[in-house]
This record gives C-alpha cells, sequence and structure tokens, in this order.
C-alpha cells in the first residue's frame, strides 16, 4: 500500500510540475531554518477529508438505490401488465395470504408504524421512479445501469485523488527563515511562494482556534509592508500589506520568537537588503575608470574656484582674508 501511494505520489508531482524544494531566501547560509507543518494538521485535514468523503458516499448511495428501486418496480409493473387478468388476480391473493403476519408473531404497535412508514416512503420513491423511467425510451435502462457503475467508480477515483492531492499538500508546505528573510511555499494544484525581507515587515501574530488548541496546532501570520497606498486606520490600509501565513504549525511561539530576534537584529546593524547592494551602479567594490577619476578632478577644480570666489567677494577690495 504504502509502495503504491509512493507511486501515485510521484506521478501526480511530475503530472502537475510541481517544482521541488525551495531556494532558501536572502541571508546567510548558516542562518536558514526550515519549518513544516506539524502532524496533527494532516490528521485534522483527513478527518475533514473523511466527513466529506461519507456524506459524498451517503448521497451516492441514496440515489443509486432510488435509480435501482425505481428500475426493479418498473421491470415488475411491465412483468404484470403482460400477464393475464385472472392470472394478476390470483397472485395478488396469494401475495396477499402470504404477507399477512399471523397474530402470533405480530409486531409491537410502534415498531409496525415505524416499518409502515419507511415501507411507504421506499414505496413513494420507487413509484416516483419507476414513472421517470417509464417515460424514457427502452434504451434508457441499461443506460442508467451503466451510468450507476460509472458514478460509484468515479467516486472511487476521486476519492484516492483528492486524497493524495491532501497529502502532498501537507508535504509541500515550506517555511524558511534567514537572518534577513523570509519564504513561504504551499499548494500542488497552484502552487504559491512568498517572500519577504525583514526591512518590509510590519507585524507577526499568532492564531489559535478552539480545534487547533487542542491539537497543539497554530497560524502565524507575518505582514510585511506593500506597494499601495493607505493611511493606518484608513479603511483601505490593509490592502496595502503583504500577508504571509505559517498553517498549522506545532511551534508558532517559536517561530515567532525567532523571527522578532533577527528582525531587532537586522534593524540594529543598520543594513539594507543585499538586493538594493547589488542594483545597477552602487558597485563599490570595483576600481575607478580613468574617466570617472578625470570627472572627480574637475569636480573639485570647480568647487576650490568657486570657494576662492566667494572669499574674494566678501573681503573689502576683493583680497582674500588673512587667517
Amino acid at each position: 500500500m504504502n509502495r503504491m501511494l509512493k507511486k501515485s505520489r510521484q506521478l501526480v508531482l511530475a503530472l502537475l510540475k510541481v517544482p521541488p524544494e525551495p531556494q532558501p531566501p536572502a541571508g546567510q547560509p548558516e542562518s536558514v531554518q526550515i519549518f513544516r507543518a506539524a502532524p496533527n494538521y494532516l490528521r485534522l485535514r483527513l478527518a475533514v477529508w473523511t466527513g466529506s468523503q461519507v456524506l459524498a458516499l451517503a448521497g451516492v448511495i441514496f440515489w443509486l438505490s432510488v435509480l435501482n428501486l425505481g428500475r426493479v418496480k418498473w421491470q415488475s409493473e411491465r412483468s404484470t401488465a403482460a400477464a393475464s387478468a385472472p392470472v394478476l388476480g390470483a397472485s395478488t391473493n396469494a401475495g396477499s395470504s402470504v404477507s399477512a403476519p399471523s397474530e402470533g408473531t405480530s409486531s409491537p404497535p410502534a415498531e409496525r408504524r415505524s416499518q409502515k412508514r419507511q415501507a411507504r416512503t421506499r414505496n413513494e420513491f420507487s413509484v416516483e421512479a419507476a414513472r421517470v423511467i417509464s417515460e424514457l425510451p427502452p434504451w434508457a435502462v441499461p443506460v442508467l445501469l451503466a451510468l450507476e457503475f460509472v458514478g460509484f467508480g468515479f467516486f472511487l477515483g476521486q476519492a484516492f485523488v483528492s486524497y493524495t492531492v491532501l497529502r502532498l499538500d501537507y508535504e509541500q508546505r515550506w517555511y524558511m527563515v534567514t537572518d534577513r528573510s523570509l519564504r513561504i511555499r504551499s499548494g500542488v494544484w497552484s502552487v504559491g511562494e512568498m517572500t519577504m525581507s525583514f526591512a518590509n515587515l510590519q507585524q507577526v501574530t499568532v492564531t489559535q482556534g478552539p480545534i487547533q488548541r487542542w491539537l497543539g496546532l497554530a497560524d502565524l501570520r507575518v505582514e510585511s509592508a506593500g506597494g499601495g497606498g493607505g493611511q493606518p486606520g484608513h479603511p483601505r490600509a490593509s490592502h496595502s500589506l503583504h500577508v504571509g501565513c505559517f498553517h498549522g504549525v506545532g511551534n508558532a511561539s517559536e517561530i515567532r520568537d525567532l523571527i522578532l530576534e533577527r528582525l531587532r537584529q537586522y534593524r540594529a546593524t543598520g543594513l539594507g537588503d543585499p538586493e538594493e547592494l547589488s542594483a545597477p551602479g552602487l558597485n563599490f567594490s570595483a576600481p575607478p575608470t580613468p574617466a570617472t577619476v578625470a570627472a572627480a578632478r574637475e569636480a573639485l577644480a570647480a568647487a576650490r574656484a568657486l570657494r576662492i570666489a566667494l572669499e574674494s567677494s566678501r573681503s573689502p577690495g576683493g583680497e582674500n582674508p588673512g587667517p
């Protein structure tokens, strides 16, 4: 079973072209820390998935039973209509005599009423389904029978695929933190990746619902300043924030303290982002070119001449002031 699940996961990853493990964001390589969702997060999602599949299976069984009852009653009515009237009367009398319960084995009144209600409900469903089926062309009955098997097979197929995708979604969650930034990767059908720099980080919060508290889970929410406008307190101010979330982690407080500590150290150093230092025109390690040296000398000579002219204009008679 595990071998089949492993092959199915590899097949789904290949078909959906899910990228491999993400690269760490900007920062020192030794500062990289990787966090994953807790096992209870997978158990919680599996519980929700199981409930939805049970409800779906109940609906499939219900409609298949209704179609089957209607088909059986429709076939019974056709067989009865083909028989002669005297035979019909005899079979009816015989059926009534056989189905009549004996006095010695009679059920309690409440149980008999419940059985009658259930039989009446099944009969109403079967009669209505038989009426609908009788209005269909003759070839529709075999098609309905085939659709029953196809529908049940489709349910089994989607259950297997959705279970595989659910496990992959849990396995493909990556939360990376360095001394300068953090990166979040999640998703299988639609892969999303978000990178946030500590230079723009605004707020770090931990949220935890009742079920999450019972399972020892929490969500870590990280907000950073975006490119939109909006003043604090304005209704549209939230639209200028980029929000990332560490879903279903079991050590949210530890991750929060780590991010806040590295954010404090980052701001204490006063360093900019590596992306800013590597921008065009900011390469301070390269030696100056002859043209740059000549331009600098011309600017220095012009500054000296301007200083001498200002000092001459301030002294009487245009002479330079003494020391």
